[in-house]
């Protein structure tokens, strides 16, 4: 009987992300966080997730609006961050130093966050690449925070599981990455429910 297990009021956590977060052209049913907050459910878990994606963001972007974004009594943040930056060029320096300050922010407030990792394309070449590739275990270990290598792991080469675009999930695909990084979400929730929730 999990319903007497669940704890007097939902976690919430908010997903702080770019279009791969909003769900880019999907319907809010089918964008991550909702696939994500579903999947957590039927596992019997008292948790709500909101929305925080906005297309085009870089890491700075986030920067500039995560207070607004992360309302008091969030329990967690999922940052997904970055992939624009990569697709732009951003020196790795400002993806890492902009993504460290959304870090530093949330800890200030005493909330938790799940870093998602992405991998550059190799288009950029190896340097890039190397640089790049090293920010989300950095920060991982910097901070002490739950680490998801690679947020797009599964759907990658796969065009049934992308859009037209070839860059964003479709819905099969978002379902993939769901499920793949659910794992490591209701570890991210366990060590949540130390915290006294």
């Amino acid at each position: 009987m999990p319903a007497l297990a669940e704890p007097a009021h939902p976690l919430k956590l908010v997903a702080l992300g770019d279009s791969l977060t909003a769900g880019y052209q999907l319907p809010a049913a089918a964008a991550f966080p909702a696939v994500l907050e579903r999947m957590l459910r039927a596992k019997g878990r008292a948790v709500t997730i909101a929305n925080a994606g906005v297309s085009g963001e870089t890491a700075t972007n986030g920067l500039d609006r995560v207070d607004w974004s992360v309302p008091d009594g969030t329990d967690g943040v999922i940052l997904e961050l970055g992939a624009n930056d990569m697709l732009r060029g951003t020196d790795p320096k400002v993806t890492e130093g902009a993504l460290a300050a959304i870090i530093e922010r949330l800890k200030a407030r005493g909330i938790p966050v799940l870093l998602t990792g992405m991998l550059s394309a190799p288009n950029m070449g190896p340097d890039y690449k190397a640089r790049f590739d090293a920010i989300y275990p950095a920060l991982a270990k910097r901070y002490g925070l739950t680490l998801y290598p690679f947020f797009l792991d599964g759907i990658i080469g796969d065009r049934a599981l992308h859009l037209a675009d070839g860059l964003h999930p479709n819905s099969r695909g978002v379902e993939t990455i769901a499920a793949r990084i659910l794992p490591t979400t209701e570890t991210f929730l366990d060590g949540l429910g130390k915290g006294g929730h």
